[in-house]
């Protein structure tokens, strides 16, 4: 399975079927893809509404035929507009095309649907976290036990979501063997460090830096 960060909170996921995490490209001065370029995706998952979140999914579903998983009431707008969707709530797991996606918790405000989750999705063997936008939280804890992720991605602005001291407790919680910290530097107010990151989960976890546009092998 190979994993690309495309910027901000962007993934895109290449395994037996294709899957986009959060999308937000247009608008996105650290996006390494332009949504108009994406010709093929099997899943778009969005965590929750927010712009810098749910960006470009409605589009890129509606070019590929992709199908949208998402919080119901984030599905129900999605299929609003003739896009396949499957609406789930957190601590549920649906299968499409062979791939299981499960929503958790997330400390984190939204419009539809009220809050924010975090993204689990297991494809060939592999399991993935990524945490959307959430603060510190012992949920954590029960994140890795149940779904005992291979990789972690965290969030480390420090605005909006998590410092890089408190994503480090992430890493210990979860006991994770791979994190990547995203989610910082793509604006002024989100300025972070991910050496710091680094350097304070130590030890714990494989600390994997991307720049945009790269990827990591699991």
């Amino acid at each position: 399975m190979n994993i690309t960060w495309l910027g901000h909170a962007a993934l895109k996921i290449e395994g037996s079927k294709i899957v986009f995490i959060d999308p937000f490209l247009s608008g996105n001065p650290m996006a390494s893809l332009r949504a108009q370029d994406i010709a093929h995706a099997d899943l778009v998952v969005v965590s929750h509404d927010h712009g810098d979140h749910l960006g470009d999914s409605f589009a890129i579903c509606q070019k590929t035929g992709a199908t949208l998983v998402a919080l119901h009431e984030i599905a129900l707008a999605a299929a609003e507009k003739n896009i396949v969707a499957e609406g789930m709530g957190i601590g549920g797991t649906v299968n499409v095309s062979g791939v299981d996606i499960s929503l958790v918790p997330a400390f984190h405000s939204a419009g539809l649907g009220g809050t924010a989750a975090g993204i689990i999705v297991a494809m060939d063997g592999k399991t993935v976290y990524h945490a959307g936008d959430t603060g510190l939280t012992l949920e954590m804890q029960l994140i890795g036990e149940m779904y005992s992720p291979d990789i972690a991605f965290l969030p480390i602005d420090g605005r909006y979501n998590m410092t890089p001291r408190l994503a480090a407790k992430a890493v210990e919680l979860l006991r994770v063997p791979r994190v990547v910290p995203i989610h910082y530097d793509t604006f002024a107010l989100i300025h972070s460090s991910p050496q710091e990151f680094a350097e304070r989960v130590g030890a714990t976890s494989e600390v994997t830096i991307l720049q945009p546009g790269g990827s990591i092998e699991i």
